[in-house]
């Protein structure tokens, strides 16, 4: 069994992982990281300390109304996707621990498009 970095946890959530394959586990946010620990296999996990994390991106659909995923960027190891029911749960609880000038929107996909047809040269 894995032992959790949390003394206190704030929030546990059924979630997604979206790193290689789809796995479904559980998130949990407390004092010390964002873990997740798979449903069925324990040596699946992923634990994420709060001074590792960079950014938490966020892709925010019909004007906040619909939150599909939610991406952990690190200082070291990258970015880890993740969606869950109740996203805005998970990202307020998220912003207990993380500054929120490193909460930012993604660009949406016409943002994206835009700027790689009318690149300035």
């Amino acid at each position: 069994m894995v032992q959790s970095l949390n003394s206190k946890v704030d929030l546990v959530m059924p979630g997604t992982s979206f790193l290689g394959l789809t796995e479904y586990g559980d998130i949990m946010i407390g004092d010390k990281a964002f873990e997740f620990y798979h449903r069925r296999d324990n040596r699946k996990y992923i634990q994420i300390p709060w001074e590792e994390v960079d950014y938490v991106t966020a892709i925010v659909l019909f004007k906040g109304k619909w939150i599909p995923r939610y991406a952990i960027q690190t200082k070291k190891n990258g970015n880890f996707i993740f969606a869950s029911k109740e996203p805005k749960k998970v990202l307020r609880a998220i912003r207990n621990y993380i500054d929120s000038q490193r909460m930012v929107r993604s660009l949406s996909f016409f943002t994206i498009l835009k700027r790689a047809l009318f690149k300035q040269k």
